[in-house]
């Protein structure tokens, strides 16, 4: 069962004319998120208004880009190592044939 917003919050998309808890049942905005709060790390399961998570969900998601830029820079660091060692041995096996070649 969700938790009812408090008694003197409105709802914003009514103009503030009536109360969040008087509509939260049949709001479609009324959600329930359960996670780790990016900012503080504690364990978050509440039922609020999706415009009231937004900045939550904002900050989580920046953080969520950040790790994935990290993880595409290592994987662009290894295949670069991985191409340079491929070329070396391409160059060093071309070089091996020309020797053999050029000794007959």
């Amino acid at each position: 069962m969700p938790h009812l917003p408090e008694a003197n919050i409105t709802c914003h998309d009514t103009a503030h004319k009536k109360k969040c808890r008087d509509l939260c049942m049949n709001c479609w905005k009324w959600v329930q998120v359960s996670g780790t709060d990016p900012s503080t790390g504690h364990d978050v399961s509440d039922w609020k208004c999706s415009d009231a998570w937004l900045p939550f969900l904002l900050i989580e998601n920046s953080q969520m880009q950040r790790q994935t830029g990290a993880a595409v820079e290592s994987f662009r660091n290894e295949m670069t190592q991985a191409n340079a060692q491929t070329l070396q041995a391409l160059i060093m096996a071309s070089n091996q044939q020309l020797l053999n070649d050029g000794g007959q």
